[in-house]
């Protein structure tokens, strides 16, 4: 961009206090913050009463007490103390350390991210020029476009729109039609935040995964066809450990998660709270790997969507390989090593040992990936050069575009 651009970027932080849904927004802030643009990060309690978690008691209600903490040290660790502001609806006040000015910030500003459409629009927000939705979950976001009106007025309260599903505009992918037009993008990670340094070669093969996220209601099926959860993905390789010479481990979050039957098929399990409980503790699990093993959500296997984990890609930013179930990411991101896809078990079973026979290599290759596709200095002026093109915004409301 030709001169500092003013964004407001809209997340879920305060709300999800948790270490790997942390860097995904301090990626952008950070991001967009070493490129010079002014920005500043806001989050809205919503109007559901039971928007907070506190991983400390274990409940989720409307006091942000512990969020407004774990934020306040999370701005801190990128040097943002002063950028975030947060609106609780239910007392009608500000917190954060801008809480003074916020209002009159968003009035100013030239941009809004709202990352994951995790915020409602308030005044403040609405009225900001150029609004973008950043969908992180193709297909589920566009099936629930298309099931729920609220939802729908939701994304069409914006006027330009991305996705991670990065296959949308490539020929073949399945990812529902909702009548929005959607272009693809990446997670941004800032590199200088993921110092790698040397994997431990005998480590184990690990992952962040909740088994299922009962958590958003949101329809499974369109015309026809059924888009699956992670929990249906890990079946077809939940005898991995007993095929490969090397040690599977999940920080394993989900009450319905079937832990006995899992530890029983050689995998170790973590508290997953003890892995995320703030940024350095989830950067310090994933640099204490010797590569990922993941799975991905079902649907955005069988759409061919295009998507690629952001927690991936830190992997691979802190020279991690990532053995990674393949979505479709193989038609955009092409690697010699660094990220090995599978489609089957034996697959995946051939990447590990891939892995383990040229490990340095590929720990080499992880950091080089990271530098050549989710580099935020590369990723970002691409997002703000398309969100501020007359060419990319929509005029107006979208929810009669399919008719």
């Amino acid at each position: 961009m030709k001169r500092p651009v003013r964004i407001v970027a809209l997340g879920y932080l305060v709300r999800c206090p948790l270490g790997g849904m942390a860097w995904h927004h301090l990626q952008y802030v950070a991001g967009l913050a070493r490129l010079g643009h002014e920005v500043w990060f806001v989050e809205d309690s919503g109007d559901d009463p039971w928007a907070c978690y506190d991983p400390s008691r274990g409940t989720t209600d409307a006091d942000p007490s512990y969020g407004l903490e774990f934020a306040r040290k999370a701005f801190d660790l990128v040097g943002l103390p002063d950028c975030w502001a947060y609106f609780d609806a239910f007392e009608s006040r500000w917190h954060g350390p801008r809480r003074e000015d916020i209002e009159a910030i968003c009035r100013r500003a030239d941009l809004v991210i709202n990352l994951s459409g995790s915020n409602v629009l308030r005044p403040w927000t609405a009225g900001i020029p150029r609004r973008v939705y950043l969908d992180t979950d193709p297909v589920f976001t566009q099936v629930r476009n298309l099931h729920d009106e609220q939802r729908r007025g939701l994304t069409a309260a914006h006027n330009a729109f991305f996705t991670f599903g990065e296959n949308i505009d490539r020929p073949g992918h399945g990812i529902p039609e909702d009548g929005f037009p959607w272009q693809p993008t990446r997670q941004p990670v800032v590199l200088d935040l993921w110092p790698p340094g040397p994997g431990p070669g005998d480590g184990p093969f690990t992952t962040v995964m909740q088994w299922d996220n009962s958590i958003q209601d949101v329809p499974r099926q369109f015309e026809g066809r059924r888009y699956g959860r992670k929990a249906e993905s890990f079946e077809p390789y939940a005898g991995l450990p007993g095929r490969c010479g090397a040690t599977f481990e999940i920080a394993l979050g989900g009450a319905d998660a079937p832990r006995e039957r899992l530890e029983k098929l050689g995998w170790v399990l973590r508290d997953p709270l003890e892995v995320t409980r703030d940024p350095t503790t989830y950067r310090e699990f994933l640099a204490a790997s010797r590569a990922e093993f993941s799975v991905a959500k079902e649907g955005y296997v069988t759409a061919r969507s295009g998507w690629f984990s952001e927690r991936s890609a830190a992997y691979l930013a802190s020279g991690r390989p990532a053995v990674v179930q393949d979505t479709g990411f193989t038609d955009w991101l092409e690697a010699d090593g660094g990220v090995l896809a599978f489609t089957d078990l034996d697959e995946a079973c051939a990447a590990v040992e891939e892995v383990t026979a040229r490990y340095e290599f590929h720990c080499r290759e992880a950091r080089r990936v990271a530098a050549s596709y989710f580099d935020s200095g590369k990723v970002l002026p691409s997002l703000l050069e398309r969100a501020m093109s007359p060419d990319s915004a929509i005029a107006g409301d979208t929810t009669t575009a399919m008719e």
